[in-house]
């Protein structure tokens, strides 16, 4: 819902959901509960022609539970506060503050007395004044800054076994990135345009907290600790510096244009997957004396065309390549998971990613829509790792198609139909096995890494949407409205979310044979139909 506070003055803008799956769900699945839910507001106000205050929020949270004490759910909450600023004709500013939390937790166990539970926690902080200069017709500066002051929690954790608590949290980590930047968009002629600026950054890992230092002895393997101590309160650790580059060109030809760019870029926050696990869990990690920040250098290079009476199609081709320095990875049998040594068991390689992207869109006529396909890689090489050969890293994709169309039956009536198709991601998964007194120990022979991958998901969504009539008693409407039938999944595909590993339930008579099994764990597995009334007045 949106509409004015006070006319030509302020204004507001609401808008909220919540999946009903676990409501319908109730009857076929005991204690377990699926939903998510968000909510965004915002405020606009205007103090004079020359300033205008913005404030915003948002909250949402997914919540997956087996039953009352076993689950897990992740969520954000953010809020912002834009302050805009004309100074003159040829002068604007926005000044942003930024807050902002996201937190992943997990719980498992049979009751109060014995049971687990973990919350992980980033909250960032960030101020970013922008502006905007216009030297001339042919040339806009944009520069300003940004400071964001981060903070860690990895783990809020306790153990409850026969009623005994046991807290085994670890502390907090903190941290400052800071940044200068400028950029020209400059329109040479009338066929040639580029952009061109620099960015510095800095970065400070900051103190109170114990301070590691590690040594690599064996590639791939956990790293040795050397040394140790305890940093003060706002001591600074360690401190990068990076200069950061980038530069793009606009080449129009005839109904076409050509579009190249180049930027180099660095990340001092790495986020550690382990793709083993039947539910991933993400660890955010900064950078620290032991983590270099990544450094990624990208080319991309594409042709653009819209073709057609009245540029009724559009059509595009683009070719991307992306090295990348020091990504983070985690050794053979890393302790990934509220481990106050974690530093000792993340390794840092080089990654590639490279691809093509087609895109083509028909913007008119009673059938309309548009395909997207790209076909691409992300790998990774590591010292140690994968018999030091390139593997996919988690969020490899070979293949990615998007397919909408949508086609108007009638003046009220349209239709519309959505597919998707995505390769399965990689997963580690072991080769081989040991049974010891009838329990089975996985193991890797072949020591791969990602070397499988998960089964394709795919899904086709269908909608139809009613226009409700425009005049009443042959009166126009105020009001416009419309009914929206749909159906998400509608052949009921089980798209899997993860892939686990577990051996026979039950008493195993010794010398008998241990059975092992592949899951495969699918969330939404059936069709969802859904009926939706949108009106404005």
């Amino acid at each position: 819902m949106q509409g004015p506070i006070k006319k030509n003055k302020a204004s507001f803008l609401v808008a909220g959901r919540r999946s009903y799956v676990d409501i319908f769900a109730k009857p076929f699945i005991d204690d377990a509960t699926l939903y998510f839910y968000d909510l965004t507001a915002k405020v606009n106000y205007n103090l004079n022609d020359h300033n205008k205050l913005f404030l915003s929020g948002y909250f949402g949270r997914d919540v997956f539970k087996f039953d009352e004490e076993q689950g897990f759910d992740w969520g954000s909450i953010t809020g912002t506060l834009r302050w805009n600023h004309i100074f003159n004709n040829r002068l604007f500013s926005n000044f942003s503050f930024f807050v902002s939390t996201y937190d992943y937790g997990l719980a498992f166990g049979e009751n109060d007395r014995d049971k687990f539970e973990w919350d992980s926690r980033v909250l960032t902080y960030t101020f970013k004044p922008a502006f905007n200069y216009f030297l001339n017709a042919n040339n806009e500066v944009l520069f300003g800054g940004e400071a964001t002051y981060y903070n860690f929690n990895p783990a809020e954790a306790t153990v409850v076994s026969d009623g005994d608590i046991t807290d085994i949290s670890l502390t907090d980590r903190r941290a400052l990135e800071s940044a200068l930047y400028i950029d020209n968009t400059q329109t040479v002629n009338d066929k040639l345009s580029i952009k061109y600026g620099l960015r510095f950054s800095s970065y400070q890992y900051l103190g109170p907290g114990e301070v590691y230092e590690y040594e690599e002895t064996v590639p791939g393997e956990r790293k040795t600790l050397v040394s140790s101590r305890t940093a003060d309160d706002g001591e600074v650790i360690e401190s990068y510096y990076n200069w950061e580059p980038r530069a793009s060109v606009k080449y129009q030809i005839g109904k076409g244009s050509v579009k190249g760019s180049f930027t180099r870029t660095s990340q001092y926050i790495h986020l550690v997957s382990n793709t083993a696990a039947s539910t991933p869990i993400d660890i955010w990690t900064p950078s620290t004396n032991n983590i270099k920040p990544q450094i990624g250098l990208q080319y991309a290079l594409g042709y653009f065309r819209n073709f057609g009476r009245g540029n009724d199609y559009e059509a595009s081709v683009e070719a991307y390549y992306r090295d990348t320095d020091n990504q983070v990875e985690y050794v053979k049998g890393a302790d990934l998971f509220i481990n106050e040594y974690q530093e000792g068991d993340l390794i840092s390689g080089i990654g590639r990613a490279y691809g093509v992207e087609f895109n083509f869109k028909k913007n008119v006529g009673k059938l309309n829509g548009w395909i997207s396909y790209t076909l691409g890689r992300t790998e990774l090489k590591v010292n140690g790792i994968n018999r030091n050969d390139w593997y996919p890293t988690r969020f490899d994709q070979t293949h990615n198609l998007k397919v909408f169309g949508n086609y108007d039956i009638s003046k009220r009536v349209s239709a519309s139909a959505n597919f998707t198709f995505i390769s399965g991601t990689p997963f580690s998964a072991p080769t081989s096995r040991f049974v010891i007194q009838n329990m089975v120990i996985p193991y890797d022979y072949y020591e791969s890494r990602n070397g499988l991958r998960v089964p394709a998901s795919h899904r086709l969504d269908l909608s139809v949407t009613l226009q409700m009539k425009r005049e009443k008693k042959g009166k126009k409407r105020k009001n416009k409205d419309e009914l929206v039938f749909s159906v998400y999944n509608v052949y009921g595909r089980r798209n899997p979310f993860s892939i686990f590993f577990a051996q026979q339930d039950g008493y195993i008579t010794p010398g008998d044979n241990v059975s092992t099994m592949a899951y495969r764990f699918s969330i939404v597995g059936a069709p969802v139909p859904a009926i939706s009334y949108n009106f404005k007045f």
